[in-house]
């Protein structure tokens, strides 16, 4: 994978280098050692592991200046006086701080690392996808993206979030309790344009779609009757319902077991974007609330483009599980994953409470 042409030598851990340095190193070492008349089987040292996300955050706060600290850097349980819990804030369009990513505000160094955590939250032969979004959207990565962070990293709770348009990502090593992906999350893209075409033609995201209309297809009539509802419901509510909460179309325990099995695999284009460990903790929280068998599938008829029965906004919901995907105008799509219902997100954005 090609790096940002910015990224400084020093900070770029790709395979690569670390080999050649690797390499260059061991060979030093080993003439060394020859010279001297030593055996070479203890000398080189073992290749050291890759680093992970959340080490880089900790490196990324020991940097900062104090005045960088001020702007961006925040206790864990931080109100804001608009936003409310601003670690589990959302939205489809914002920055978290003021700083772009690619601004004066971070050091060449700082920026680099920013990059590392990204992309070590993202499956790597997604990275290119991610990027396309953010040219397509936001003019490249950095631009108009912001960072914040939460509690201090390598002594306690700490979460890393990155936010812009269509898009906010975290980093919390497990910090935050119960919750997926260390809270709710939007991604999006708007590859043609605000007012995307049928078929969403370049969209990084509509594949996911096109997996949920085969399911529909899959259905009968009376299951579509059930899984097809007039209109969907404002799209950042994501709150969860719990176990006794009322939930629209179709309950998945009433499907056969081919539309489950291909139910399955749009669970698994939903998460694979992001890193394995992400995914194996949305399972894990799905699993804990009753799995698939626990959810409902709804589509909605309203804002289907050109009319061809092809669903551009529907969710996949249970009792502590929300996926709302949004195609019309263009791709939004709202996630919220825990493994215990009663946790409670952010108060503006989200309901603050268990919608009924």
């Amino acid at each position: 994978m090609k790096r940002d042409a910015d990224l400084c030598p020093a900070c770029d851990d790709s395979q690569e280098s670390v080999t050649r340095r690797t390499f260059l190193r061991a060979a030093g070492a080993g003439a060394a050692i020859a010279a001297a008349g030593l055996p070479l089987t203890s000398a080189v040292a073992a290749p050291q592991p890759a680093r992970t996300s959340e080490n880089c955050v900790e490196l990324l706060y020991k940097s900062l200046k104090p005045a960088q600290k001020k702007v961006i850097a925040f206790p864990w349980d931080y109100q804001h006086s608009q936003q409310g819990l601003l670690r589990t804030h959302i939205s489809n369009n914002w920055r978290i701080t003021p700083p772009a990513i690619k601004s004066e505000f971070y050091s060449a160094e700082q920026q680099a690392l920013i990059r590392e955590i990204f992309v070590g939250l993202i499956q790597p032969d997604w990275v290119d996808r991610f990027d396309k979004q953010f040219t397509d959207d936001m003019g490249g990565f950095g631009k108009v993206q912001g960072i914040a962070l939460f509690g201090e990293p390598g002594q306690g709770k700490f979460e890393f979030v990155l936010s812009g348009r269509h898009g906010t990502v975290r980093c919390d090593g497990n910090s935050a309790e119960h919750l997926a992906f260390g809270g709710p999350m939007v991604y999006g893209h708007a590859a043609s344009g605000y007012f995307e075409k049928a078929q969403h033609p370049g969209n990084i995201f509509w594949h996911q779609s096109e997996a949920a209309n085969k399911v529909y297809q899959m259905l009968d009539g009376k299951q579509r009757k059930l899984a097809l509802q007039p209109a969907a419901p404002d799209e950042a509510e994501v709150a969860f319902r719990g176990a006794k909460g009322k939930f629209d179309g179709i309950a998945v325990s009433e499907m056969s077991s081919d539309q489950k099995a291909h139910l399955q695999i749009v669970l698994e284009k939903l998460i694979e974007p992001y890193r394995q460990s992400d995914r194996d903790e949305v399972v894990a929280a799905l699993k804990k609330q009753g799995g698939l068998d626990a959810c409902h599938l709804v589509f909605w008829e309203k804002d289907d483009f050109d009319k061809d029965g092809v669903w551009d906004n529907w969710r996949l919901e249970g009792p502590s599980f929300v996926w709302h995907y949004r195609g019309a105008p263009h791709v939004h799509v709202w996630v919220n994953v825990s493994d215990d219902a009663s946790v409670v997100t952010n108060s503006k954005n989200l309901s603050g409470a268990l919608r009924q």
